[in-house]
Order: C-alpha cells, then structure tokens, then sequence
C-alpha cells in the first residue's frame, strides 16, 4: 500500500468560503497560543503540562464552531515543528520557530478521514461540518481517503489536497536501461543520444517579474496598493511553479515508464548553488525536484533508480576506449579523444559513461534485483 495525493481546485459557496477561513483563523490561533506557552515555560524552566485544545476552548468559546480535528493537527504541527528546530540545533544548523501570519500568501488547515466523514460524490467532496463542498474533478480518485489539506492563497483561490491510500500496480517488467546527465542549456541528455532543452520558465518570466517585484518593494505599509501588487507577483510565481511542476511530472512519468533501470548522478546541487554566475540557472531547472519525482515513482511503479558517486568522472572519461581526459573544461562541448580519435559530445558521452557505471553497481547485485531503498543506491543531496 502507497500513499498517493491527490490536488483539486476547490469551488465554495460564500457560507463556505466563510467556514473556512473560520477554520484557518482558529488553527492559526492555537498554533500560536501553544507556540507563545511554550516559548514562556522554557524561559520560565516550567515544566508543568501544556494546555490542550479543550482548555483553550473555555478561553476563546468561538473555537467550538470549528472541526476539532483540525485544531488537533495545528498541535501535532506544532510537535513536528519542535522535534525539526530542535534536531537543526543539533546540527548546528540556523533555524527558528516562527509565529502564523494572517497575511502569509497561503493558509492551510488539514483534518482527518474518521468514520467516513469525508468522501467524494460525483464533483462535491464532504468535508467536516461543511457538508459538500464542489470542486473541479480532473481525474478520478482512487484509495481509501486518508486525511485532506485545505489551502487558500492571496488570491482567494482555495484548493484541496486529498492524501489516500492505495494500492499502486507495479508496472511489467523490461530490460531497458538508461543513463541520464543532467544539465542546464539541455535539461536531461540521455545514453540513447536524446536532448530535452530546458524549458527556463523563470528566465522567460524574469523581466516581467522584476519589473513587479520593483513596483512591489515601493509600495508602503499595509496599504490597498501593497497588497494589490502582491497578487500580480505571486500570480507570476504560480505560473512558473505550474509550468515546471508540469513538466517534470510528465517527464519523469515517460522516463519511468519506459525504462526498468535508471541511471543518473548524486550530484551536490547545494555546492553547485554557490556559484552564483549558475545558481539562477540551476535552481530554475530544479534537479533536486526531478530526482525526487523519479524516486517516488520508480519505488510505485517497481522500477530501479540507482546514483552513482557525484565525484565520477563522467565528462572526462572516453565512453569508447576508456581514455580519462584530465585537461577538459567545462567549455568544451566536443572533444576528440587522443587514443582512440573519437569525436565525442560531452553531454552524450557523459550519459554513457553513467549508463556503465551504474550498471555495473546494478550487476554487482544478487541477480541484479533490489529494491529502491538497498544501502547501495546513494540518496539524492
């Protein structure tokens, strides 16, 4: 059994609209009542029990009107907060624990299928103490539902994300492998010989959005006009977010499907960000996204995604004779092999010599067959 979600846009009427943002209000509350308690009793070194939901319902009486599950999930969010701000501490990592906002571009809530409170009937879904709500049915849900995230953002736009459980069918076994390198003027160039260009939709944007992102930081205060403003910037995020998450869903979907084996490097995308004159370009293409999506996907659709060592040198090495040019720069493209007078493409090159590396980390295996999670797959940076 997988859990897989599923997101919808969500259609409200203005008595649900009303709920709703009635529901986000009181979940943002007790988060930060519980946050502001805590926060007090560790200065304090008191170590009395923390107040419950219950209790700070005989305070703020209007938090009776609301799903109490969803005001038992803003606690467990607040637990999980702790636990993640504590283990950075640890490592010595920057972090802090901050206050919800009400003028945060998104707001959520989230609360839990119990006793079939909530379910889907033809386009409306049941949600707790709203009854049903319309929302756009792009695809079927399948599973057993098992908790649901509402999400309104700056634009009074609100959306559902449906969290289910199911069972996901393997996909029929093959004996294609494919080697994948990952770049920034081609997005992916494969060990078959084939380029996807990267699609750069934040390039495509990025005049229009500084040129808002400008209008924006004049703007004073928590005016009409600031706010305003604010909307035209995050649309243009939106649109570049859906573009790219689109696009690498089908892409990762296709490379998934078609191939048993996948190849590719752990490459360390959090160095390579530090070198701003490619951290816009890198980030724009959002490898780690990608790598992701493969990941999940190859584990639902059995398939293999195996990472070879991000210090291999896979651009340098001679894909026919073995030959290890050292004096290669990242400026040249194509290069000819001294041993063998091979015409070589760099990228194309580059894929089939991860193709080989990592086929031979997937025969070192028993019977070459293991599952996503074996110790010898390297995990994504």
């Amino acid at each position: 059994m997988k859990l897989k979600s599923y997101k919808f846009r969500l259609l409200p009427n203005k008595t649900q609209q009303t709920f709703i943002n009635k529901t986000i209000g009181c979940s943002r509350l007790i988060y930060n009542c519980m946050l502001y308690e805590r926060q007090n009793k560790y200065k304090n070194n008191d170590k009395s029990k923390n107040k419950t939901e219950k209790q700070y319902k005989v305070e703020y009486e209007f938090l009776k009107e609301v799903d109490s599950i969803a005001l038992q999930q803003s606690r467990i969010d607040l637990q999980s907060a702790y636990k993640n701000h504590f283990r950075k501490l640890k490592n010595k990592q920057k972090t802090s624990l901050k206050y919800k906002s009400k003028k945060n571009i998104k707001n959520t809530y989230r609360t839990i299928n119990i006793n079939n409170s909530i379910r889907i009937k033809d386009n409306k879904i049941r949600l707790p103490k709203i009854e049903f709500v319309k929302f756009i049915k792009s695809r079927e849900v399948k599973g057993k539902i098992k908790s649901v995230t509402i999400t309104k953002n700056i634009l009074n736009q609100y959306y559902i994300s449906i969290l289910t459980e199911q069972n996901i069918k393997k996909k029929r076994k093959n004996n294609k492998k494919l080697g994948i390198d990952l770049g920034i003027k081609d997005f992916i160039i494969d060990s078959d010989g084939k380029k996807i260009s990267n699609p750069k939709y934040l390039r495509k944007l990025e005049s229009k959005l500084a040129k808002n992102q400008r209008i924006l930081s004049r703007r004073k205060g928590d005016s009409n006009r600031k706010l305003k403003q604010r909307k035209k910037v995050f649309k243009i995020h939106q649109k570049i977010r859906n573009c790219r998450n689109d696009f690498l869903h089908k892409l990762s979907f296709k490379i998934i499907n078609e191939n048993q084996v996948v190849i590719l490097e752990n490459l360390n995308i959090k160095g390579m960000v530090k070198n701003h004159k490619l951290a816009k370009s890198i980030s724009d293409a959002s490898w780690s996204k990608f790598v992701e999506l493969l990941k999940y996907k190859a584990d639902w659709y059995g398939r293999e995604l195996i990472q070879i060592n991000r210090f291999f040198p896979s651009s340098k090495l001679c894909s026919n004779c073995g030959y290890e040019n050292k004096d290669l720069t990242l400026k040249d493209r194509e290069w000819v092999c001294p041993q063998c007078k091979v015409k070589l493409d760099r990228d194309i090159n580059a894929a089939n010599n991860i193709l080989v590396e990592g086929l031979k980390m997937y025969n070192r295996r028993d019977g070459g067959v293991s599952s996503i999670n074996n110790s010898t797959l390297v995990e994504c940076s």
